[in-house]
């Protein structure tokens, strides 16, 4: 069974950084697709940033300039780089692996992560 496991987050103020892992396992499962996706308080889900299996990239033009995704292939690890946070940055941040981008395929969620900005 997939599992993912996300850590680093925490409390900052605005302007501070903080880096974003996602740890997959079985370390044999390999998506083609990763994600990190952001959702506060009665607010839908919203998508930050994927990575896929050809080192292909997207981000949420919110967090474009400011955020890096990476994936340690060997470790099966996702990796979210955020600098320049802000306080609208706040959210409580998933991992997600899927076979396809979309993630309406057959996704797995983490049970996520804490990012608090403060001004």
């Amino acid at each position: 069974q997939v599992q993912l496991v996300e850590s680093g987050g925490g409390s900052v103020q605005a302007g501070g950084s903080l880096r974003l892992s996602c740890a997959a396992s079985p370390v044999t499962y390999t998506p083609y697709c990763m994600g990190w996706f952001r959702q506060t308080p009665g607010k839908e889900r919203e998508g930050v940033a994927t990575f896929d299996t050809y080192g292909r990239t997207t981000y949420a033009d919110s967090v474009k300039g400011r955020f890096t995704i990476s994936r340690d292939n060997i470790k099966n690890t996702l990796i979210l780089q955020m600098n320049g946070l802000k306080p609208e940055d706040t959210a409580m941040y998933y991992c997600a692996v899927d076979g396809h981008c979309s993630f309406t395929y057959r996704p797995y969620w983490g049970q996520g992560t804490q990012v608090t900005v403060s001004s």
